[in-house]
């Protein structure tokens, strides 16, 4: 039997550090959501208090099986009513820290998941500029 390591369609997270994350080697410093499917776009809130119900809905929009919600440099989690629209379509949320949703996805994505992980991105909030690398 020959063994060899799948092939990942999906779009990976190759890096990630205090208030940016990398997607197949692309540093971006801005709130983003990425998709197992190929779906990328900004996502338009630039801190945890500026999130609102219209944000979420957008993820329900894309319609996955699951959603990573990467709050930051902690966890924060979200208001049950910036949820419903998840909700009515039966689609699960995970919180968690950013760099944990980085992780968590490429970890769903390979296995061929369709999931989407929205990730907010403050670079104020981290403090500083430590870079850390995930494997791709």
């Amino acid at each position: 039997m020959k063994l060899q390591p799948d092939r990942i369609e999906a779009p990976v997270i190759s890096g990630y550090g205090f208030g940016w994350v990398a997607v197949m080697g692309e540093r971006i410093d801005s709130s983003l959501v990425l998709g197992s499917r190929g779906e990328r776009m900004a996502w338009p809130c630039q801190s945890f208090e500026a999130l609102q119900a219209e944000h979420f809905d957008m993820l329900a929009a894309m319609a996955p099986e699951l959603v990573l919600f990467g709050s930051g440099a902690k966890i924060r989690f979200p208001k049950p009513a910036w949820l419903q629209a998840l909700a009515q379509k039966r689609i699960g949320l995970e919180t968690m820290d950013t760099p944990a949703a980085c992780r968590t996805y490429n970890i769903l994505a390979a296995e061929g998941r369709h999931v989407v992980v929205a990730l907010l991105l403050e670079a104020q909030a981290w403090g500083g500029e430590v870079p850390a690398q995930v494997s791709s």
